[in-house]
C-alpha cells in the first residue's frame, strides 16, 4: 500500500478559512491564492485517477471551476482541502463515467496504453514492469466508481473512511468497492501466474 505523502508546511499567508470568507466575498486574488495553493495537489490526483491525456489540464480546470463555483456549500471554510479532494474525485468520477458512455458508443477514440516504462526508472526489472503493465490494464477494466476507490485507497493511501468521505458514499459502499476492486487485482494476478504440474 501507498504511503500518504508527508504533510508539507502550511504555506504564508493567509489561512484557508480566510482564503475561502475572501473568495465568497468575490476577491479574485483570494480565488487565485487557493488556486495556487491547490493546483499541485489537484493536477497530481487528476492524474493519479486518471493518467495523463489530453483531457487531463481541462479536468483540472473543471474541477477548480466546479470548487469555486460551489465554495457557498463549503459549511468549514477551514476544511477547504479534504473539501476539494471531495469535489476532484467526483468530478474525476463522472468524467469516467462519461467516457465509459462515449467509448460504449463509438463516440470516443480509445486513448494509447499508457507506457509504462515512462514511469519507471531504467534500472526496473522485467518483472515489475510486467506487473505494472497488469495493473494498468486492469485500471482501465473497471468500473468508474471502482477505479477511483482503488487508486484513492493503494495510490492516495487513505482509509476508508476516507475513500468514503472524498466519494461521497457510505463507508460500506466504499468498503465494498475495494474489496471488488482488489478481487479484480487478485484474480488478474493469479491468472497471470505460470500454472505448475502436479
Amino acid at each position: 500500500m501507498a504511503q500518504k505523502p508527508e504533510l508539507q508546511p502550511r504555506p504564508a499567508g493567509p489561512s484557508d478559512a480566510a482564503l475561502v470568507v475572501a473568495a465568497r466575498a468575490g476577491e479574485a486574488w483570494a480565488r487565485e491564492a487557493l488556486f495556487r495553493r491547490y493546483i499541485r495537489m489537484v493536477f497530481g490526483l487528476v492524474y493519479r485517477l486518471v493518467g495523463r491525456d489530453d483531457e487531463t489540464e481541462d479536468l483540472v480546470q473543471e474541477c477548480f471551476a466546479q470548487a469555486l463555483a460551489h465554495l457557498g456549500s463549503l459549511s468549514e471554510p477551514q476544511a477547504f482541502g479534504g473539501w476539494l479532494t471531495s469535489v476532484v474525485v467526483r468530478t474525476v468520477h463522472k468524467a469516467l463515467r462519461r467516457r465509459v458512455i462515449s467509448n460504449r458508443l463509438g463516440l470516443r477514440r480509445q486513448r494509447e496504453p499508457l507506457d509504462v516504462e515512462s514511469l519507471l526508472s531504467r534500472s526496473a526489472p522485467a518483472d515489475v514492469v510486467a506487473e505494472l503493465r497488469c495493473v494498468y490494464r486492469i485500471l482501465e477494466g473497471l468500473a468508474p466508481r471502482v477505479r477511483v476507490a482503488l487508486v484513492l485507497r493503494r495510490v492516495e493511501g487513505m482509509t476508508q473512511d476516507e475513500v468514503a468521505a472524498a466519494m461521497g458514499v457510505s463507508v460500506s459502499t466504499a468498503k465494498r468497492l475495494i474489496v471488488e476492486a482488489e478481487l479484480a487485482l487478485d484474480g488478474a494476478f493469479d491468472s497471470s501466474k505460470p500454472r505448475t504440474q502436479s
